[in-house]
Order: C-alpha cells, then sequence, then structure tokens
C-alpha cells in the first residue's frame, strides 16, 4: 500500500512523456494538454496492508474520473499482487516455524533487483524477521543482516583461518558457515575453536554457525551436541538449502535442531504458487447525477464473473473468542447490525445458511484517498507486521492448513446477491 500512495501521490506526465506519446501518434493535442496537467482527484478505500484477504474480496477500490482509474490499473495491480504473494509465502513459512527465525535470503534468485528490495519487505510483514537485501533496509528500513559465504572460505589456505578471521572482524555477529568441506569433521570443530579463541577471551557468547547443504536434521542435531559438550550452549544454529514451509514443517516435526532459518528462492520467487491472480475489474459506473450504476462482467467461466456494484467488506468475528466466522460483501449503503442475529448464505450454493448470533462486524475497508488527497496515515513497517500477526491470529487453525484447509465464506448479502441474481439474468436472457 505504501508504494502505491506514493505512486498516487506522484502520478503525472513529463514533458518527456508527453513527446513519446506525440511521436507515437493517435492522439490530439487537446488530450495531451489534458494529460500534462492530470493528477489523481478520486477516491482509494483499501485493506489496511498485512490483512489477510480471501478469493472474489476487494483488496482495494478506486472511486476516480474513468481515465485516471484506468491509468493507474497495472500499478496497481503489479504492487498489490507481487507482494501480497510474497507476504502470504512468507507467512505461511513463518507459521510452519513454529515461532522459529525465519530470514529472508532469496535476493539473487529474484525476478529482478525490484522484485528483491520489495519482495524483502513484503516477507517481512509476513512474519520474517530480516533479510540478507541490504538495499531493502535503505530504502524500506527491512532489518539488514547475513553470515558468510563459501568464497570467503575458500579464499584462506584453511577453514579455521577464514573463521578466525571472521570473528576478528565480526565479533558480535559472527555467523560461521560449517559446510564448505566437512560439517561434523572440520566445520563445526573449526567453529568451535575460532567462538573460544576468540569470541571467549572478549567475553562474547552470542554466535552462530550455519548448515547449508546435507541432511539438515541429522547434522544439526550432530552439531548441537558438539556445540553443547563444547560449553557453547548459547550458539544458534542456522539452516538454510531450498526451503520453504513444508520442508521446515518436516523439520520441525522431526526434531531438527534449528533456531534459525534462512529461505531463499522458494521464497522470494513464491515457488509454490508464483501467480497471484488479483483483477481489477470494472463495477460500477456513478452517473452525474451521482446514481452509482452497478456493472457485472460475465465470462464462460464462473469462477471470472465479478461482483457487481460499489462495495462494502465486512468481516464477522466471535464475540467470545474474537476468531473470524466469515465475510460478506455488502453493497456501499448496507450497514450490518451486530446486535441482531444475521443470516449468511453461500453465494453459489443458497441452501447452505448459516445464523450467526454473538458476533462483531468489522469493516474492513479504509478511506486511504479522498477527492485526490491523502487521508491516511500509513503505518510503519513494525507495525504493520505486528497487526499482519494479529489478523491472521484471529484465523482459526483449520483455515490455514497446507493441505485440503477449511473453506472460509465469502458471502453476499441478500441485497447484493439479488443485484447480481439481476443483472446475470439480464445479460445471460435471450434477446427479444
Amino acid at each position: 500500500l505504501e508504494q502505491i500512495v506514493d505512486y498516487i501521490k506522484n502520478l503525472r506526465f513529463t514533458d518527456e512523456d508527453i513527446e513519446f506519446l506525440r511521436k507515437k501518434g493517435g492522439f490530439s493535442e487537446g488530450f495531451l494538454k489534458y494529460l500534462r496537467n492530470l493528477r489523481f482527484t478520486g477516491d482509494i478505500y483499501s485493506v489496511p496492508e498485512g490483512t489477510p484477504v480471501f478469493p472474489n474480496e476487494p483488496i482495494l477500490t478506486v472511486r476516480a474520473p474513468v481515465i485516471e482509474a484506468q491509468l493507474i490499473e497495472t500499478y496497481v495491480l503489479l504492487t498489490v499482487n507481487h507482494q501480497s504473494m510474497i507476504a502470504t509465502k512468507a507467512n505461511r513459512i513463518s507459521h510452519a516455524a513454529q515461532g522459529r527465525t525465519v530470514l529472508e535470503f532469496g535476493s539473487r534468485r529474484a525476478h529482478g533487483a525490484d522484485a528483491a528490495v520489495d519482495g524483502a519487505r513484503a516477507a517481512f510483514i509476513g512474519g520474517c524477521a530480516g533479510t540478507a537485501c541490504t538495499l531493502s533496509e535503505i530504502v524500506y528500513g527491512v532489518p539488514a543482516g547475513g553470515t558468510m559465504a563459501h568464497s570467503w572460505v575458500q579464499m584462506f589456505d584453511t577453514e579455521y583461518d577464514a573463521f578466525k578471521a571472521y570473528c576478528e572482524i565480526y565479533p558480535e555477529n559472527a555467523t560461521l558457515l560449517v559446510d564448505t568441506y566437512n560439517v561434523l569433521k572440520s566445520g563445526v570443530p573449526n567453529a568451535i575453536k575460532a567462538f573460544k579463541e576468540i569470541l571467549w577471551p572478549k567475553g562474547i557468547k552470542k554466535c552462530a554457525i550455519r548448515i547449508d547443504s546435507g541432511d539438515i536434521t541429522y547434522l544439526s542435531k550432530k552439531a548441537r551436541r558438539m556445540l553443547d559438550e563444547a560449553g557453547l550452549t548459547e550458539c544458534k544454529i542456522v539452516a538454510s538449502n531450498s526451503l520453504d514451509e513444508w520442508l521446515i514443517r518436516d523439520l520441525v516435526v522431526q526434531g531438527a535442531k534449528i533456531d534459525v532459518f534462512g529461505v531463499g528462492e522458494r521464497l522470494i520467487t513464491s515457488k509454490s504458487s508464483p501467480v497471484f491472480n488479483g483483477v481489477y475489474k470494472l463495477v460500477a459506473i456513478e452517473k452525474k447525477d451521482g446514481t452509482i450504476v452497478p456493472k457485472i462482467k460475465v465470462s464462460e467461466s464462473s469462477a471470472k464473473i465479478t461482483n457487481p456494484h460499489f462495495k462494502k467488506l465486512y468481516r464477522l468475528y466471535e464475540r467470545d473468542s474474537g476468531k473470524a466466522i466469515a465475510d460478506q460483501l455488502c453493497v456501499y449503503d448496507e450497514v450490518i447490525d451486530d446486535t441482531k442475529p444475521l443470516e449468511i448464505f453461500d453465494p453459489i450454493d443458497i441452501w447452505k445458511r448459516k445464523v450467526v448470533t454473538n458476533f462483531i462486524a468489522k469493516e474492513m475497508h479504509v478511506t486511504i484517498f479522498k477527492n485526490g488527497e491523502l487521508v491516511y496515515d500509513l503505518p510503519s513497517l513494525p507495525e504493520i507486521q505486528k497487526y499482519c500477526a494479529g489478523q491472521v491470529d484471529t484465523l482459526w487453525e483449520e483455515v490455514k492448513r497446507f493441505e485440503y484447509p477449511h473453506q472460509y465464506y465469502v458471502d453476499l448479502s441478500q441485497k447484493l446477491w439479488d443485484i447480481r441474481h439481476h443483472l446475470l439474468s439480464e445479460v445471460t436472457s435471450p434477446k427479444k
């Protein structure tokens, strides 16, 4: 959302842009003059960044003159889709880690420089503690850090010399990569020697080793025993090597002695689900007299049929537990009274109905821009991360299962369902 806000605030055509369009042809001088003076004048509503969202929900709503709304489409979509995808993947990975630290390590495998920097931001929101992408700290304030490379170890005559030099240079942040040659026969023993000879005399007990290959469960257990027997009980073990939520879950189940997971390409590219299919569709037209006319897009595929109208998104929470029950889409002028029982129903299988009581209805959208002016105070990145964690905690564990998750219902109000049904009937009925 932060990047979209910055883009909207600075939306304009430069003299160079206008000259490019003039050379392309097809545009009148009057239209080019209009573009030269164009600024965003509309309204934007959005769920706060870090909010869990579900299919068929409006994440962001633009209410603006059609030219302005169309001009921002591509940037809005690519920004929301990319960062939502990475934040979702990061959250799944963090969930699998069960409280252990997760770091984003994927810059070199990202799909371009911007994807690395923006992806690190999204990963932090999703639950990562930091990133190996230093530029992301400069641009967004994502905590950056890292460990040594195999090339560092290879440049020295011996592995111990490499570890010794590293500890001398970075005594407060010594994480030694122990798998360049042999984890258990040389890597861990040399790390123990370097820690004791270089760090201990300085009173430093904080240190770590990193395992980047092999059987992580087996090696981490053996390494943990060796470290503990040497008195290095405070030494952390970092694991990397093509990790994702499924592998991390398996490592945890197998009792791997891992304190920190460094996750690279499978996070920064969201390898298991590399496309976030957000769309940007016209759902209503506002006439000059203020009347809002709902519109619908029909497709041969029912999954691509949009929900019409200018809408509100409500989330229903159990009053006692605070857990989310379901979401309901309503027409913009509807208000849910959570002091009364509410019947909700599946918008496709309408016979599936449920009456909810003792609940709290929360309207999820907040106003970001009003008449072209920013009216929303953007939270800090740590605030967004904390908010995201709190919102994810409102979802039942069954909804967050990796395999066969429980369906979380996104229902339509009766009024919105009636409008949708009427519009579908109109456009699909035989013409007289």
